[in-house]
């Protein structure tokens, strides 16, 4: 049985204009590489003709393959859906919109297969994007990213990336996770990453379909994302320790106020002073009753983890 070189997967949201040309491309430098391949599209809930182009191209090139979700549901499920499916020796995922080359394929394959790279992530060195609205935001993002995570790439956002088969099989992309693979690989163990500085042109077709909402939430996962990677296996470890230390301070609270309150009695002989008229003592119980919550907010995240089942949050409508 022949070995599959190249899965290539490309998720879009209405890019009929872009879609024969893409391929076309594609088709090219495979054949002039020599590199046997076969071709993703997932159809994100397009509402063009989208759909109806990669059915008529996947009639004359049996190495098409298309996904077709019944709405949008987001790139991160995309992605998810065709690693499930894919069987090349090396993944690369590109956008749709032609702002990346094709031309780079050859390059990044040989990186993965030669080099020996878990992944190798696209750098776009000269963006051809706004600059208030996509380049400064990128940098800042990409910036955080890269001191959060501990991984050195400039450009965690770049859609163009090649990947060993057994990365993508590996991990679980969900949310909107997509930006941050090569730290959910470098969390499953697949450490040998790098990034190669790719050509990038601006949108000949079409506009784009992500705003700067996407950097706010983009941050937002990223702290989800270190959270999840220091205790997402073990939830107790945060939750209980927490939680503990909590309840040990409002309980040395409470014994210190119950003590203060006999010194009054029997030593001091003061009477009345009510131990709830205090500050303290509504402090002692809040940091005993938050830390029960949280123990039990660890325990809770334990059973949950032992039980979790393997769930798709899409709908594949039609698959070819």
């Amino acid at each position: 049985m022949n070995t599959l070189n190249l899965s290539i997967i490309i998720p879009l949201l209405n890019e009929q204009d872009s879609l024969e040309e893409l391929f076309t491309r594609i088709d090219t430098v495979c054949r002039n590489n020599k590199l046997s391949y076969e071709v993703w599209f997932i159809d994100d809930g397009s509402t063009d003709l989208s759909w109806s182009i990669i059915e008529n191209l996947k009639i004359q090139n049996p190495q098409i393959n298309g996904i077709k979700f019944s709405k949008n549901y987001g790139k991160s499920q995309a992605l998810h859906a065709a690693f499930e499916k894919v069987n090349g020796d090396v993944i690369i995922t590109m956008d749709a919109d032609l702002q990346d080359f094709p031309e780079e394929i050859p390059e990044l394959y040989e990186m993965v297969k030669i080099g020996n790279y878990d992944i190798v992530s696209g750098w776009k060195k000269k963006r051809f994007d706004n600059v208030m609205t996509k380049n400064i935001p990128s940098k800042l993002f990409n910036g955080a990213a890269k001191r959060v995570s501990g991984i050195s790439l400039h450009d965690f956002n770049c859609g163009l990336k090649a990947y060993k088969k057994q990365v993508v099989k590996s991990i679980d992309v969900y949310g909107d996770m997509h930006r941050y693979i090569p730290v959910l690989a470098a969390n499953a163990g697949f450490r040998n990453i790098t990034e190669k500085p790719v050509q990038h042109q601006a949108r000949p077709y079409g506009t784009s379909k992500f705003g700067t909402e996407r950097f706010v939430r983009g941050f937002l996962d990223l702290v989800t994302l270190w959270f999840v990677s220091r205790f997402g296996g073990r939830p107790m470890h945060f939750f209980g320790a927490a939680g503990t230390l909590m309840f040990i301070i409002g309980f040395l609270s409470a014994i210190w106020l119950g003590l203060s309150k006999l010194i009054d009695v029997y030593i001091f002989k003061v009477y009345g002073n009510l131990i709830a008229n205090n500050p303290w003592f509504f402090i002692a119980l809040t940091m005993m009753i938050m830390g029960s919550l949280l123990f039990v907010a660890g325990f809770l995240g334990e059973l949950i983890i032992r039980t979790n089942r393997e769930h798709k949050n899409y709908h594949i409508e039609e698959l070819i």
